[in-house]
C-alpha cells in the first residue's frame, strides 16, 4: 500500500465536509487536484470511497473505515508535532480554538493579549454555538473550547474563569422599566425573543424558567445574539441574554435591563478540553492564561453592569 499522507488529509476534507468544492476552498486547492487526490487513494486502496446520489456525495462503508484511520492518524502527527515543540519551547505553535458565540464579546481580549505575549504562536478561532462546540471536541477538531456549564456525561477537563451573568433585557421605553423586583408573572403577557435549540444560553433560560415554573411566550428564535438585540431595540419583545452581550447597548441606553425576581441568573465561563487530548505547549499556555488572567484581564477592559 503506498499511500500519501496528502492524500489521507485531502480525503479527510472532502469526508468531513461531503463536498469537494467544499474541500478545495478548505484546503486552498482547485477542485480538479482535490479528485485526482482522492481517485489516487481509491487506486492505491483498490476501493470506492464515496458514492454519488443526485447531487450529493457520501461515504461508503470502505470510506467510513478510511476516514476513521485517516483521523487517528492525523492526530498521532499533530501529537508528535507538540511533542517536539515542547523540547523546541513556545517559541511558535499553533492554537485551535472554539468558543460559544455569546463569548466572542470577550474572547477576542483574551486572544489579543495573549498573542501579544507569544507572537510566534497562530491562532485559528471558530465561533459558534454549543452543539457545534461539543462535536468539535468529540471529533478532536479543536485544541480547547470557551463555554458555559460543560455537560457532565462526557470526559472533559473544564477550568472555571469567569462568571457569566444573565438577565433580561427590554427596548428603553418598557413600561417595567425602573421597577424594583418585578416578579416573572409579570411577564406572563410578554412576548420573549430566543436563541435557537443547542444554544447555551437557550438552555440557562430554560432551566431557569422551568425553576420558576414559568413559561415565557416565544414569538421568534435568532440564531445571533446581534439579530436579537436589534429586535428588542425595535419593541418586538423581551430576551434573556448574557450580560456580556449587551454591555455596550446598557451604556449607551439602547436597551435596559429589567430587574426580574430571581435575576441576574449567574453561570459560569468554562476553558474546557477532552481528557485524552495531549495539549501542545501553546495550548497549554492559553489554557493556564485564561484561567489565572482571564477575569481580571477582562474587568480591567470591561467591568460589569450588575446594577439594573
Amino acid at each position: 500500500m503506498n499511500v500519501t499522507l496528502r492524500q489521507l488529509k485531502v480525503f479527510a476534507a472532502v469526508a468531513r465536509h461531503l463536498s469537494f468544492t467544499k474541500a478545495a476552498e478548505e484546503l486552498c486547492l482547485t477542485q480538479p487536484a482535490v479528485s485526482m487526490q482522492v481517485k489516487q487513494l481509491e487506486h492505491q486502496l483498490d476501493v470506492s470511497l464515496f458514492e454519488q446520489l443526485g447531487k450529493k456525495i457520501y461515504l461508503t462503508d470502505a470510506g467510513a473505515e478510511v476516514y476513521h484511520y485517516s483521523r487517528q492518524i492525523t492526530q498521532q502527527l499533530e501529537e508528535l508535532e507538540m511533542v517536539l515543540a515542547n523540547l523546541k519551547g513556545l517559541e511558535r505553535g499553533k492554537l485551535k480554538i472554539s468558543v460559544a458565540s455569546t463569548a466572542n464579546y470577550f474572547a477576542p481580549t483574551l486572544l489579543g493579549t495573549f498573542c501579544a505575549r507569544f507572537p510566534g504562536v497562530t491562532v485559528s478561532l471558530d465561533v459558534t454555538n454549543r452543539e457545534t462546540l461539543l462535536r468539535q471536541l468529540i471529533e478532536n477538531e479543536v485544541d480547547l473550547v470557551v463555554m458555559g456549564q460543560p455537560p457532565s456525561d462526557m470526559d472533559l477537563e473544564a477550568g472555571a474563569f469567569m462568571e457569566n451573568p444573565l438577565v433580561v433585557v427590554a427596548p428603553k421605553d418598557h413600561p417595567l422599566v425602573g421597577e424594583k423586583n418585578i416578579p416573572l408573572k409579570r411577564l406572563e403577557k410578554e412576548t420573549f425573543l430566543v436563541r435557537e435549540q443547542g444554544s447555551g444560553t437557550r438552555s440557562a433560560m430554560e432551566s431557569f424558567f422551568a425553576e420558576q415554573r414559568f413559561e415565557p411566550q416565544i414569538t421568534m428564535e435568532m440564531s445571533s445574539n446581534e439579530a436579537i438585540k436589534q429586535a428588542v431595540m425595535a419593541d418586538m419583545g423581551l430576551s434573556f441574554l448574557s450580560l456580556h452581550t449587551v454591555g455596550l447597548e446598557l451604556r449607551h441606553g439602547l436597551l435596559k435591563r429589567l430587574d426580574v425576581e430571581g435575576t441576574p441568573v449567574m453561570r459560569t465561563w468554562h476553558i474546557v478540553h477532552l481528557q485524552s487530548k495531549v495539549l501542545s505547549p501553546a495550548a497549554e499556555a492559553f489554557r493556564y492564561f485564561v484561567i489565572e488572567r482571564g477575569e481580571g484581564l477582562l474587568v480591567e477592559h470591561d467591568t460589569p453592569l450588575l446594577a439594573p
